[in-house]
């Protein structure tokens, strides 16, 4: 059923979850504040943040839909598995690494206070799908992988349409879309430490 929480309530919540990551200075600040609002995440929940997730990804044509379908629950799933196993083994009170580029992750937690509610998903049937908690979910994994693991928010080998793939070159990551999605401000490719593929800056 549709939530029936006070959207001021939410939109407070949310504001203070954006507000107490800006405090984080090291890595190991940060994903104890993730681990601590990801576990207030219910089995339930979860359900239904894969379920909207299936649904995204069944929408698509195939065979780039099951191309696509791992990367997608490595992206979202696996990063939250890796994190809590991280929080359980007590890692991040170990990790005391500067977080990295301040100005982004400063720019990132800004984004995400209204970033959580720019999103139109005004056309989905299911009414458990449309809440601003679920899609706050995919910003606390974002956050995990952008500043603290310093990978692309897509995995790497995702593939996109036309055949183009994120890619680890050595010690770097390039995303042959890096650069496509600057005008839409809550896209997570902003803030990525992925390098724009100079060979797909202007596709024929």
């Amino acid at each position: 059923m549709e939530s029936t929480e006070d959207p001021d309530q939410v939109s407070r919540e949310i504001h203070a979850v954006a507000e107490q990551m800006q405090t984080a200075m090291t890595k190991g600040e940060l994903g104890s504040i993730l681990s601590r609002e990801l576990q207030r995440y219910s089995l339930f929940d979860l359900q239904i943040i894969g379920g909207r997730l299936n649904t995204e990804i069944e929408r698509l044509p195939s065979p780039y839909r099951e191309a696509i379908r791992p990367f997608f629950r490595e992206q979202l799933f696996g990063k939250h598995h890796l994190l809590l196993a991280m929080y359980r083994s007590r890692s991040f009170e170990r990790l005391n690494t500067p977080l990295r580029d301040r100005e982004s992750f400063e720019n990132f937690c800004t984004m995400l206070k209204t970033g959580v509610f720019a999103w139109d998903d005004s056309s989905e049937r299911n009414p458990c799908f449309r809440n601003p908690k679920n899609r706050l979910f995919y910003y606390l994994i974002s956050a995990f992988t952008l500043f603290i693991l310093e990978e692309p928010g897509h995995p790497v080998g995702m593939p996109f349409p036309g055949g183009f793939k994120v890619e680890k070159r050595g010690n770097e990551y390039y995303c042959l879309i890096r650069d496509r999605e600057k005008e839409v401000f809550y896209s997570i490719c902003n803030f990525c430490p992925a390098l724009q593929s100079e060979e797909n800056k202007n596709p024929v």
